[in-house]
């Protein structure tokens, strides 16, 4: 067999032929020290989530302290409940390489692990006809459950403040077709900070007629053909090979590159062609040896968006109730900053091409409409949005309204009608629809929503089909879970704006 002209046997047999447990042993990386660190949190976590709910137990369940066998009994119960829950928490991975630090995943397990041990002792509790102690439930529950998703959020706003140093990165070379290549490296460098990958060298097809790919203002040196890319990792001591796209050598190739990255610990990570599809939708189930990789298709429908719904009823609501004075406020000073109404009314289209009448506060002059055509030329959005960033019609307080996304809170109401959801793509005007093609229609498949992954992701800083893509990609891979992490993001961004102008 040969790849790439050359035998599998050389290939194997290569250059990093060398002990592969001792290399192992030696290669200790960043994530094991991090996750040692979550392990030691976790313990501290829950150690003293037990003891205080063991200590709770003379106050909630009226424990007499002088009776020695209820106390000693009660103390070997948080032992268990203790020992229980940490192995939980290794039973269900919520501490895997995969999902910690990164993955929302990390937080589901988390609670599957917390709720599956309580869950278990109050079913032993009645198979054996006894009592479990109220703090248990009352206390070690809540608060152990808030402690741990408090200390995995904090570990990762250090792990990411490291990041945004340099620090604690994964090595990865990046190989496959040229351009395969740059939109991996692109997608990498545009969530710096967010990701545990620099990239430290390509590897293409034709390496020795390019010296480098540079990708947003980021030249990345190529260091190896596609071939050569296993010997290249012991040289640049990398540690992990991502394979944009398919490769010439095809399933074979992948296999013999699989078996020589195993020698030197060297992880072998894949960037599938799937790129607009979201974890969830795919299922990995093999048949007789072979992984099919099932995607599911989007939902437009049912339980799930009923859920939704639900969801945006009572927070849209519950927002209206509690912002009603700062709404009376901010329309008040709309009013006495420049002539006109406090609300901007504007013909939106929403789901399924519906159009309604979206409420804002105006943050322009009265006339911003009937001059927009002059200002045409000046143009400085993406696609068909116009956008400027000193636009004259933008009154003085509107400045500080766009800036903080304050001008957007009406649309609470557009939410609570059912004309638009909190979370959402962007709310088109009715002249930028008649311009989209059949694939840009799909935004149109679920209500548009007051935030979502274009406003959170840079908002006028995006370019057209950026903007576009961030859309889809919502409209067809949206969860519940998904949805809270964006409003917590927006509401970080209203302290922290971004691309708003």
């Amino acid at each position: 067999m040969t790849v790439y002209g050359r035998s599998a046997e050389s290939f194997v047999t290569g250059s990093l032929s060398f002990d592969t447990s001792a290399r192992r042993r030696a290669k200790t990386t960043w994530s094991d020290r991090y996750r040692t660190r979550i392990l030691l949190c976790d313990i501290a976590v829950v150690v003293i989530t037990t003891v205080a709910a063991h200590f709770s137990l003379f106050v909630l369940d009226r424990v007499d302290p002088a009776d020695t066998p209820a106390v000693i009994a009660y103390t070997v119960v948080s032992t268990l409940v203790g020992l229980s829950w940490l192995l939980s928490l290794s039973a269900v991975r919520s501490r895997d390489a995969r999902v910690v630090g990164i993955s929302v995943d990390e937080y589901r397990r988390i609670v599957s692990a917390t709720f599956g041990v309580f869950g278990a002792i109050a079913i032993a509790s009645v198979i054996v006809h006894g009592s479990i102690a109220r703090s248990y439930f009352a206390v070690a529950l809540p608060l152990g459950l808030l402690a741990l998703a408090a200390e995995r959020w904090m570990n990762r706003r250090w792990l990411a403040r490291q990041r945004r140093h340099g620090r604690l990165l994964s090595h990865v070379i990046v190989a496959g077709e040229p351009d395969d290549v740059r939109y991996v490296i692109g997608q990498i460098e545009k969530k710096r900070g967010g990701v545990e990958y620099h990239v430290i060298g390509a590897a293409t097809a034709d390496a020795d007629s390019q010296t480098g790919i540079t990708v947003r203002g980021i030249t990345v040196p190529v260091i190896s053909t596609i071939e050569t890319v296993a010997d290249a990792v012991g040289r640049v001591e990398a540690d992990a090979v991502i394979v944009a796209g398919p490769l010439r050598g095809g399933n074979q190739f992948l296999k013999v590159l699989g078996w020589q990255l195993e020698e030197s610990s060297t992880q072998l990570i894949m960037a599938p062609g799937l790129t607009n599809v979201a974890g969830p939708r795919i299922h990995f189930r093999p048949v007789e040896g072979l992984p099919l990789m099932h995607v599911e298709l989007p939902q437009y429908s049912g339980a799930r968006h009923a859920t939704k719904r639900a969801l945006d009823i009572c927070l849209s609501a519950c927002a209206l109730i509690v912002l009603s004075p700062a709404l009376l406020v901010l329309a008040l000073l709309v009013v006495r900053d420049s002539p006109g109404p406090a609300l901007f009314r504007q013909q939106r289209v929403g789901r399924n091409g519906r159009p309604f009448t979206m409420l804002k506060f105006r943050s322009m002059v009265e006339d911003a409409e009937s001059r927009l055509a002059a200002l045409a030329l000046l143009n400085q959005g993406a696609g068909p949005l116009f956008k400027l960033v000193e636009d004259p019609r933008v009154t003085r307080i509107g400045k500080h309204l766009r800036r903080f996304s304050l001008d957007e809170l009406p649309q609470f109401w557009n939410v609570l009608k059912g004309d638009m959801s909190l979370v959402g793509p962007r709310p088109p005007l009715e002249r930028e629809v008649e311009s989209y093609d059949s694939t840009v229609r799909r935004r149109l498949y679920i209500r548009p929503g007051l935030t979502g992954m274009w406003q959170t992701n840079g908002r006028s800083l995006l370019d057209w089909e950026e903007s576009v893509r961030l859309d889809l990609y919502y409209v067809e891979n949206w969860s519940i879970t998904g949805d809270l992490i964006l409003l917590w993001r927006t509401a970080k961004m209203l302290f922290r704006p971004s691309g708003a102008y």
